[in-house]
C-alpha cells in the first residue's frame, strides 16, 4: 500500500498560516529570513558569522561544560561542544518542555529532525560543522502541561504543587510515579530497560532539569546531541543589553505590534506585553510590570526603581527570564544558530518576531517545521489492507471517512446527483414559462425546486443511513483502526509516548534507527512508519 504522499498541507492537521508558509505565499515573505532549502543555508551561515561574536562561542562552550560536569558525556557530544568554539561551526536547534519521560512522541521527532538535518548539511557543506542542540525549556512554569505522559491509554501523572521555573523543581514524589509506571510495564527485557531508564533519570537526580538532561542524553548521546539549559547565569550575562533595552524601551512590544497587521487574516499565536520578561526565583516566576514609575513584580510586594532594577539585572541576570516573545532572541544571541525546528504553533509565533530581531541586528534563523510521523504496527497495516483503506483515508475526518466507505461498499450508488441534475433540467422549462408571466409564479417555481431538491437530499441521507446499518460490522472495524492510529481523533504524535511502541520494536536502538531512517527534515510529508 503506497504512502499516498500525505503532505503537511493536505493532512488537515495544520493551520492556514502554516500551510501558507509551507506554500511560500508572497504575503508572508516579509515575516521570515530564508525558506528552508539546502541552498539557503550557505547565505545563512555567511550572515550569522558576521553578526555572531567569537567571544560568545567561548562563553557558550564553557557554560555547556559546566552544565554537563556531573553527566557522562559521549565522545561525539564532547567533540561537538569543543567545535562550538570554531567560527565554521553552527547549530541546528529545537526546543521542548521538560515533559515527564519525554511526553508525546513528537519530542523524539523534533530531536531526530535536528540530528538528520545536521548530517544533511555536513554532506552538503563538508568544510563546516553542524551541531544538533536541544534547548530545554527549564524556565517555563506551566507544570500541568508537563507533569504526565500517556502509556497504554492511561495517564501516568506526577501530582504536586509547582510555582517557579519547572527546571528548578525538585524530583520528590516521582518515586510514586515510578511505581505506577513500573506496574503497568509488566515483565521482559524491554520493560526492564524502560523501568531502569525512568529510575535513573528521575530518582537519581535532584531537579527536573538534570533529570531531563540525563534522559535526553541517554537516548541521543551517540548522535552528539548537545543539551542546553538557558537558566544559566553566564549565558544570561550575554543577554543583559537586550533585557535592559526591554525594561527601558519596550522595543519588542512595538516591533511585534508592527508585524501583527500582516497576520490579521490568521489567528495570532501570541500577543506581546509591554515588558516581555519574568522575574524568577526557585518558587517564583512572575511578570515584570511598569506602574507609576516603578518596576513591580506581579502578584508580589516586590518593587524596583529604574536604577534598582538595572542594578539587579547587572548583578543577578539569572533572576530575569524572557517570555515566549523574547526567548527566541535570547537563544539566537547565545547560539551560532542557523535554523530553528519546531511544531506548527512554534513556527506561528516565530513568524511574529523578525522585525524585533532586525531592530537588534540579530540574524533571524531559518524556520523549519519539524517532522511528523504516523506509526502503525504490522498487524494494523494488514487490517487496513483487508479493509481496503489507504493512508489518505486514515487522515480523513471520521464522519467523511465512514460516509465514503459506506458508499464504496454499497451494492448501489448512494449519490442522487444524476437525479438532481435531471430535476434541475425539468425546472429550466418552467423558469422559461415563469419569466413570461407574473413574478409570483416565478417565486412559486423557485420554491418548488428548492423543496424537491431538499427532498432528494433527505432521501439520499436516509439511504446512506440504511446502508450504514447493513454494513455496521465492517464500518466499526474501520472506525476502530482509525481510532487506534488517531487517538481521540488527534495526531498520534501528540498523545502517545515512545514507550507504547518500544515493545513492538524490540529495543530502543532499533526503534530509534527506524525513526531516523524515515524522518527527512527538508521534506514536507508525513512519514508513515510500520513496526
Amino acid at each position: 500500500m503506497p504512502n499516498d504522499c500525505i503532505t503537511y498541507q493536505n493532512s488537515g492537521y495544520f493551520s492556514k498560516l502554516i500551510v501558507d508558509y509551507l506554500d511560500q505565499k508572497a504575503e508572508l515573505k516579509s515575516l521570515y529570513n530564508r525558506f528552508p532549502t539546502l541552498e539557503n543555508f550557505q547565505l545563512q551561515m555567511e550572515e550569522k558569522n558576521k553578526n555572531f561574536p567569537i567571544e560568545n562561542r567561548e562563553i557558550l562552550a564553557k557554560a555547556l561544560l559546566i552544565q554537563y560536569q556531573n553527566f557522562k558525556v559521549s565522545e561525539t557530544t564532547s567533540n561537538n561542544i569543543e567545535l562550538l568554539k570554531s567560527s565554521n561551526t553552527f547549530t541546528i536547534t529545537t526546543g521542548h518542555q521538560l515533559n515527564l519521560f519525554t511526553g508525546p512522541l513528537y519530542f523524539l521527532y523534533k530531536i531526530i529532525s535536528i540530528i538528520n538535518l545536521t548530517k544533511e548539511l555536513k554532506n552538503t557543506y563538508p568544510e563546516n560543522n553542524f551541531v544538533p542542540v536541544y534547548w530545554m525549556a527549564t524556565e517555563d512554569h506551566d507544570f500541568d502541561e508537563i507533569n504526565y505522559f500517556n502509556f497504554k491509554g492511561k495517564k501516568i501523572q506526577w501530582k504536586r504543587d509547582s510555582k517557579g521555573p519547572v527546571g528548578r523543581l525538585n524530583t520528590s514524589g516521582l518515586d510514586e510515579v515510578y511505581e505506577q509506571f513500573s506496574n503497568e510495564l509488566g515483565l521482559g527485557n524491554n520493560a526492564k530497560y524502560l523501568r531502569e531508564l525512568f529510575k535513573k533519570s528521575y530518582l537519581e537526580h535532584d531537579n527536573l532539569a538534570d533529570a531531563t538532561r540525563y534522559l535526553a542524553n541517554e537516548l541521543f548521546k551517540n548522535e552528539g546531541l548537545v543539551i542546553i539549559d538557558g537558566d544559566d547565569s553566564d549565558l544570561k550575562k550575554l543577554f543583559i543589553p537586550y533585557a535592559k533595552n526591554e525594561l527601558l524601551h519596550q522595543t519588542s512590544f512595538r516591533k511585534v505590534n508592527e508585524t501583527l497587521p500582516v497576520l490579521e487574516p490568521y489567528n495570532v499565536q501570541v500577543n506581546p506585553r509591554e515588558i516581555n520578561l519574568f522575574y524568577i526565583q526557585d518558587n517564583l516566576r512572575e511578570r515584570i510590570v511598569f506602574e507609576n514609575g516603578n518596576y513591580k513584580i506581579n502578584n508580589t510586594s516586590l518593587s524596583f526603581s529604574e536604577s534598582e532594577i538595572l542594578t539587579e539585572l547587572e548583578n543577578n541576570p539569572e533572576n530575569f527570564s524572557p517570555n515566549v516573545i523574547l526567548r527566541p532572541l535570547y537563544q539566537e544571541v547565545i547560539l551560532p544558530n542557523l535554523c530553528y525546528i519546531g511544531g506548527g504553533g512554534e513556527i506561528a509565533y516565530w513568524l511574529e518576531l523578525k522585525s524585533n530581531f532586525e531592530s537588534y541586528k540579530i540574524t533571524f534563523p531559518i524556520l523549519l517545521l519539524r517532522n511528523s510521523a504516523l506509526i502503525a504496527t504490522k498487524k494494523q497495516f494488514e487490517k487496513m489492507e483487508k479493509l481496503n483503506l489507504s493512508w489518505a483515508n486514515m487522515f480523513q475526518n471520521q464522519q467523511i471517512l465512514v460516509n465514503e466507505k459506506t458508499k464504496s461498499i454499497s451494492e448501489f450508488t448512494i449519490d442522487f446527483s444524476e437525479q438532481k441534475e435531471f430535476l434541475k433540467n425539468q425546472f429550466k422549462a418552467l423558469y422559461e414559462i415563469a419569466n413570461k408571466t407574473d413574478k409570483s409564479f416565478l417565486g412559486a417555481v423557485k420554491a418548488q425546486e428548492i423543496k424537491q431538491l431538499k427532498g432528494l437530499d433527505t432521501l439520499e441521507k436516509k439511504l446512506l443511513k440504511a446502508e450504514k446499518r447493513i454494513h455496521t460490522e465492517k464500518l466499526e472495524r474501520i472506525i476502530q483502526i482509525q481510532n487506534e492510529l488517531f487517538p481521540n481523533q488527534t495526531l498520534q504524535e501528540r498523545k502517545s509516548n515512545f514507550a507504547d511502541f518500544y515493545n513492538e520494536a524490540n529495543e530502543f536502538e532499533a526503534f530509534f534507527l527506524l525513526l531516523k531512517s524515515q524522518l527527512q527534515p527538508l521534506e514536507q510529508n508525513f512519514s508513515i512508519i510500520i513496526i
